[in-house]
């Protein structure tokens, strides 16, 4: 009679790491397939059921719920400790054990120096490349001589197992507050408005937008229509084009329903544009309370937007001192904006 099949228990995180390991595009496809093990045992498969299901017989599924059983404990050890490691350690229960056979070429200094070139900005070996490929990086180690040779996927095996994506690269911004306390005072504010938004659209209608700017747009037309699918073949679309200049996106994002909506499309982002687009932002429902939520963009805080906002609802309150205050809130019935 077959034996009892070992219980696989994850927690929430090491799912949410094996569900994005087994819908990968690019992890190895073993480690896909063993991932995937991992996660029908824990949803109560049977060996049979997942063995159909990943192209492995019942005893090579059973061998990875054991092996996952067994290294459960000090995987969850680990989430707890060090819980950016996880992924990694995963990654390792899911490889194949060590087996004997040659010594290997590269030694720890090897790697640590491969990572090292990964690691710095490509224009310091001198290529014209902004993000390094596993092609590049391959070519420019052997060129320092730090290894006399290696493959691209070997590469790529250290960089995987160091957690180093190179050839990523994301955004981000440092905050010109110098004051500390004040920029926390002005997250939170936003943070309110933007949490309290569904309750005040549902009480009174209020309208809370977040709107902002995208400039130098390439307005381009292609000099011949798009050619639409066909059995066998894919749709196409014309490389050459024409340029007609640039030109500017001023969205509202309607924060409760998710929805843009009264875009303004421009050649220029000046402070009369701005004001003209938050003009037919609020005729579009002139009845509502609205509330907008921008940045410290000088436009968005001008003296013509101060006064056009204090004709409509306040005419009679005193303006004060130009740029006095960098969050104006003007309030009226039936209009509320806050800039």
């Amino acid at each position: 009679m077959p034996g009892k099949a070992a219980k696989v228990v994850v927690t929430e995180r090491q799912l949410a790491v094996l569900l994005e390991l087994s819908k990968s595009r690019s992890e190895p496809p073993m480690l896909i397939q063993r991932a995937k093990i991992v996660v029908l045992a824990f949803a109560g498969r049977l060996n049979e059921e997942i063995s159909a299901d990943v192209g492995l017989n019942r005893v090579q599924v059973g061998t990875w719920r054991r092996r996952w059983q067994a290294a459960w404990q000090a995987l969850t050890s680990l989430e707890c400790s060090e819980p950016k490691r996880l992924r990694e350690a995963v990654r390792e229960v899911l490889r194949d054990a060590p087996r004997s056979g040659a010594k290997g070429k590269f030694t720890a200094e090897h790697v640590t120096q491969i990572l090292a070139v990964a690691c710095e900005p490509p224009e310091k070996s001198g290529r014209p490349i902004t993000h390094w490929t596993r092609d590049e990086l391959r070519d420019e180690v052997v060129k320092r001589g730090i290894v006399p040779d290696i493959s691209a996927s070997h590469v790529s095996r250290f960089l995987r197992r160091a957690a180093l994506r190179p050839q990523r690269r994301k955004m981000w911004i440092n905050t010109t507050e110098k004051d500390p306390a004040e920029f926390q005072q002005q997250v939170e504010a936003v943070c309110e408005t933007y949490r309290e938004a569904p309750a005040r659209h549902a009480n009174d209608g209020t309208r809370t937008i977040s709107t902002d700017e995208m400039t130098g747009l390439q307005a381009l037309e292609r000099t011949a229509p798009d050619k639409e699918v066909r059995p066998g073949e894919v749709a196409k679309h014309e490389f050459e084009y024409e340029r007609h200049g640039t030109t500017t996106f001023i969205g509202n994002f309607d924060v409760v329903t998710g929805r843009m909506f009264a875009e303004t499309i421009g050649p220029t982002r000046t402070e009369p544009d701005f004001v003209a687009h938050v003009e037919r932002t609020v005729a579009t429902d002139p009845e509502a309370r609205w509330v907008f939520v921008v940045d410290n963009l000088n436009v968005h805080a001008s003296a013509s937007l101060v006064e056009w906002l204090a004709a409509i609802c306040e005419p009679d309150r005193p303006l004060g001192e130009k740029r006095q205050s960098r969050r104006a809130e003007i309030t009226s019935e039936p209009a509320r904006v806050l800039v």
